[in-house]
C-alpha cells in the first residue's frame, strides 16, 4: 500500500515508518561481459546504464539512461527475481542458471548514437520500489501454492534478436524467453545484489523478517 499523503496531512495521519520511506532509488547496470563485445559501440568499453526509479502517490516511475551501445541494437527491460552477478559485477559463482520469476516491462532501443532512454515525461509506471512482486495462487497437486509472493528487485535488459549476440558465442538455435516472441537473446545488463543484504537495488528498506520477502513494503 502506498501513504503518501497531502503534506499538511502528513504528521496526522501516516506512521513513522512511512515517514521514513526512502523516495528514491538510483543505481547502475553492469554488463554480461561475455556479450560485451556485441553490446559496446567500439566493442571493448562497456556500455554506461543508469537507473533511476522515484516513488510517487500510486505507483513508482522508472527511468533509464544507456550509452555506449552499438547503433540500433534492440533489448527488452526485465524485473527479475535475481541477478546472476555477484555485488562485486563477478559472475555469480551460486547462480542455477534462472533469473526467477520476470516481469517484461518494456522495449528499449539504441539510436544512432548509441543512446537508449526512458526518461521522463515518458517514464514506465509500476510498483517498483519495496513492493514488487507477482504470485499464482493455483493449487499444486500436494496442495502447495504454485508461486508464493515473489519479489522480482532486479533490473535487466536482454537482446531482443539472438542473431545480435551470435557473434559472441550466443546459439541462436536455444533463445531465451525475454521478448514478446519469447525468442530473445541473452542478457545485456543487469543490477547488482547489495553486499550486504543480497537484494537487488528496488529493495530500499530490507527486513530481517522472511514474511515480508526480505524486505519492508
Amino acid at each position: 500500500m502506498r501513504y503518501f499523503m497531502p503534506v499538511l496531512a502528513l504528521s496526522s495521519v501516516l506512521p513513522v515508518a512511512a515517514l521514513a520511506q526512502t523516495p528514491s532509488a538510483e543505481f547502475h547496470l553492469q554488463v554480461n561481459e561475455k556479450f560485451n563485445q556485441c553490446l559496446s559501440i567500439d566493442g571493448a568499453t562497456p556500455p554506461f546504464a543508469n537507473v533511476l526509479v522515484v516513488r510517487d502517490n500510486l505507483n513508482d516511475y522508472l527511468q533509464i539512461f544507456v550509452s555506449g551501445l552499438k547503433p540500433h541494437l534492440s533489448f527488452d527491460l526485465f524485473t527479475v527475481e535475481r541477478s546472476n552477478l555477484d555485488a562485486d559485477g563477478a559472475p555469480d559463482p551460486n547462480f542455477a542458471g534462472s533469473f526467477g520469476l520476470a516481469w517484461y516491462q518494456s522495449d528499449l532501443q539504441a539510436d544512432d548514437y548509441g543512446v537508449a532512454r526512458i526518461i521522463t515525461p515518458v517514464a514506465l509506471r509500476s510498483i517498483f520500489l519495496d513492493q514488487i512482486f507477482g504470485f499464482d495462487a493455483d493449487k499444486l497437486p500436494d496442495g502447495s501454492t504454485r508461486l508464493p509472493p515473489t519479489n522480482t528487485f532486479h533490473v535487466g535488459f536482454w537482446f531482443n534478436n539472438p542473431a545480435d549476440a551470435a557473434p559472441c558465442g550466443f546459439d541462436v538455435t536455444k533463445p531465451t524467453p525475454f521478448n514478446g516472441e519469447h525468442k530473445a537473446g541473452p542478457l545485456a545488463m543487469i543490477s547488482l545484489p547489495d553486499k550486504t543484504t543480497g537484494l537487488g537495488p528496488l529493495c530500499t528498506s530490507p527486513s530481517s523478517d522472511p514474511t515480508t520477502g526480505n524486505c519492508n513494503p
